[in-house]
């Protein structure tokens, strides 16, 4: 049975604090197997029956809302997806090398090409963005709290929804939970 990883907003910040075994129960409730949570920051890899990624965000952000009390957008990735987003490198390695932090949102849907070029407006001499698929880059050229760009701001700009993960995190879950060779994406 193939592996998938939830990737939860709103999970141990802005004063919502969850500890783990509380946040694997509504999985566990749903029927899905093999639960577990991946350090403390909403992210929990689990089998699911065989369901689409919609369903299984909805059917998930309804069970987390009414477990937790406060709506938890949901994320879901295969281990192949995973994977491809740990080793996408959308920078030249000279501004990886130079940056304070690179991280990753994870979004339901790629943008639209006008969801693009309002993103285009948030670049800066110390963030900068690229976008594949449904995940979009950031490169924070110092430190995050000293930049204006946030996941606030994304929302608020772009209208849509994400959660936003640090590319160490990606790369740490694809080498603890490789890619099962038969089922690398997604399925409807």
């Amino acid at each position: 049975m193939p592996k998938y990883v939830a990737f939860l907003r709103a999970i141990n910040v802005g004063g919502h604090v969850v500890k783990m075994d509380r946040l694997r129960q509504p999985f566990v409730d749903l029927g899905f197997k093999s639960v577990e949570t991946f350090i403390a920051s909403g992210n929990v890899i689990f089998e699911p029956p065989v369901l689409g990624i919609g369903t299984l965000e909805a059917k998930i952000a309804a069970r987390l809302e009414e477990a937790l009390g406060y709506e938890v957008a949901t994320f879901i990735r295969t281990l192949g997806e995973v994977a491809a987003i740990a080793a996408c490198r959308p920078f030249t390695p000279e501004d990886l090398a130079g940056a304070a932090a690179f991280n990753v949102a994870l979004l339901k849907d790629a943008l639209s090409k006008e969801k693009e070029k309002a993103l285009g407006g948030l670049k800066t001499s110390v963030d900068d963005f690229r976008v594949k698929g449904a995940e979009v880059y950031w490169l924070c050229r110092a430190r995050q709290s000293e930049s204006k760009f946030s996941n606030a701001v994304f929302e608020r700009t772009l209208r849509v929804q994400a959660t936003f993960r640090s590319m160490r995190t990606m790369e740490r879950l694809a080498v603890k939970y490789p890619a099962q060779a038969s089922r690398t994406t997604r399925f409807t």
